[in-house]
């Protein structure tokens, strides 16, 4: 037998260098820091700024998205549609909804008294900047974000004049700091019209020509992670949006047109014990398309019929009002013109 080399038991392969060892101890006393939540105000304050994201549609509003309509309204041009009124080019995918061009100005205007009359609720206005080239209906802000608990959804648009908006609204989220907790992609398609906050656990969101069944499952995956249900609600025929049919404007108040609404979701609210302010038969459909900037306290369109407005102030709502009616021949109102990035909790 070979004796033994000396101290051969105690030679051995190091388990690990000195500079692993100190780099170990150092990530040992540093360690990983999961507490307090992302989501939380403290958090969102020291980190992001401020507390953004939204949990109901009715909660103070803070801070929302909007885009001051400009140049990109210059690809509408004297295209008439005969057959359905209205202006457009199939081909290249823009359409204007109106019987008479957009007058500019006057758009420009009615925005600019929008966002004055959300300044003086306090809420903080964000602008998205330049728009991407040709997208006319960048104005309309709410279908390409979402505003959720402690941050945004980015969407991903329907239709092919609206594909594109949402480069320019993920620059002006970054710019402003609020983070983006998911961005919708693959064949998904979805628009921020299509969902709707009923309280911090539950959301609802149409299924429809503009929110196909994989964008359905990519913002519920995303609810999901955040503790929050998705009720689907399936739209009829070629309806988008469900802001269409129901907004939320008190914490157990919503407006809602129940000609577009399927039975099953009526239900639903009756069951949550949501009141449900009918749209008259006689009203304009853009009176639904209000804001929220407190519980209980709502902007809408001066358009609205004497039988609406009675049954508002019965039920303890207050309006601030505007004429809206040149951005409505775009296809969208006020609550399609703004997108709220932060509210508080109710």
């Amino acid at each position: 037998m070979e004796p033994l080399e000396e101290n051969a038991v105690t030679h051995h392969t190091p388990a690990m260098s000195e500079h692993e060892y100190r780099e170990n101890t150092f990530f040992k006393m540093f360690g990983s820091v999961p507490e307090p939540r992302f989501e939380t105000a403290g958090e969102q304050t020291e980190v992001w700024g401020r507390p953004w994201g939204c949990t109901n549609d009715v909660g103070r509003l803070r801070a929302v998205l909007m885009h001051r309509p400009g140049d990109e309204l210059s690809v509408v041009t004297d295209k008439p549609i005969p057959e359905i009124g209205g202006f457009g080019d199939p081909e290249t995918g823009w359409y204007w909804m109106g019987r008479t061009l957009p007058d500019l100005p006057a758009m420009q205007a009615a925005h600019d008294q929008l966002a004055a009359i959300l300044r003086s609720e306090g809420v903080d206005v964000i602008y998205v900047g330049e728009a991407a080239p040709g997208r006319m209906k960048q104005i309309y802000t709410r279908e390409s974000v979402i505003g959720v608990k402690g941050g945004a959804i980015v969407t991903r648009l329907a239709r092919k004049v609206r594909r594109g908006e949402e480069l320019p609204v993920t620059r002006a989220l970054a710019k402003a700091g609020c983070p983006i907790l998911a961005t919708l992609h693959g064949g998904a398609v979805f628009e921020g019209g299509g969902f709707a906050h009923l309280d911090e656990k539950t959301a609802v969101c149409s299924v429809s020509v503009a929110c196909n069944m994989e964008g359905v499952r990519q913002v519920e995956a995303a609810m999901n992670s955040l503790g929050v249900e998705l009720i689907k609600v399936p739209v009829p025929g070629y309806r988008i949006h469900i802001d269409g049919a129901f907004v939320m404007i008190d914490v157990d108040t919503a407006i809602v047109n129940i000609n577009e609404l399927p039975y099953v979701f009526i239900e639903e609210l009756q069951r949550r014990k949501i009141r449900m302010i009918e749209l008259p038969p006689d009203d304009n459909g853009f009176s639904l398309n209000c804001l929220a900037v407190a519980p209980g306290r709502v902007v809408m369109h001066t358009s609205r019929t004497p039988r609406l407005a009675d049954a508002l102030d019965r039920a303890g709502i207050s309006v601030l009002s505007l004429d809206y009616d040149c951005v409505e021949l775009g296809g969208g109102g006020i609550h399609c013109s703004t997108a709220p990035l932060a509210r508080d909790p109710v």
